[in-house]
Formats: C-alpha cells, sequence, structure tokens
C-alpha cells in the first residue's frame, strides 16, 4: 500500500503535466483533446519516470533495461487512456475533462500492476 501511494502521489506530479499540456493547447485551439492528452501524457510520463524509478520503487535496474519496459507500459497507458476518452467523448458525449478523470483512473491502476511486476 505504501509503494501504491508513491506510485499515487508521482502520477499527480506527472498528471498535472500532462493535463496543463492538455487544457494549454485546447484552449489555444492547437490540437484536439485527444491529441493534447497523447501529447500531454508523453510530458508527464518523462516525469513518471525518472520519479519512480528513484523514489517509489528504488529500482536497481539498469537504465538500458528498466527504460524500454517504462516506455513500454507508458504506450499500452497512453493507448488505454486515448481508447477511454475517444470512447467516453465520441459514444457518451462525456465533457473532455471528466473524460480525462476516468482515462486517469483506469490508467494509474494499470499502470501500478505493470510497473511493479515488469519495470522496475
Amino acid at each position: 500500500m505504501h509503494q501504491f501511494l508513491r506510485y499515487s502521489l508521482v502520477g499527480a506530479v506527472g498528471t498535472a503535466v500532462q493535463y496543463a499540456i492538455l487544457v494549454s493547447l485546447v484552449r489555444a485551439g492547437l490540437a484536439p483533446a485527444v491529441a493534447a492528452s497523447t501529447t500531454g501524457a508523453i510530458a508527464g510520463g518523462l516525469v513518471n519516470y525518472y520519479l519512480n524509478s528513484r523514489w517509489t520503487f528504488g529500482s536497481g535496474h539498469a537504465h538500458r533495461i528498466a527504460l524500454p519496459r517504462f516506455a513500454t507500459v507508458a504506450l499500452a497507458g497512453i493507448g488505454l487512456n486515448a481508447i477511454v476518452m475517444t470512447g467516453m467523448i465520441t459514444y457518451l458525449g462525456a465533457h473532455y475533462l471528466l473524460a480525462q478523470l476516468v482515462a486517469t483512473g483506469a490508467v494509474l491502476v494499470a499502470g501500478f500492476f505493470a510497473n511493479r511486476a515488469w519495470t522496475f
């Protein structure tokens, strides 16, 4: 549980980066919601890798091993994020921020277990 709380705190930092980029790009009319969310997720993922490697999991794995694994999990998370957002916006007519909240929860849980078991 302690590790999940740390993972959640790190995720909150990465999510703040993601949401800031999402809202900025959408409000400026520079990208549609899903593309803006994906761009933000990539930036947030870089922050998450560093913090999770050092603080959450205290990983002893070399970056040449852990980083590609983390990238694989992150890409799967980005895909899950896009699927949830697309489904909620397109089929349920949800506001993009509500869709993002639901997607964030799904990615948080799936990512924790994948990173704990395989990445770090």
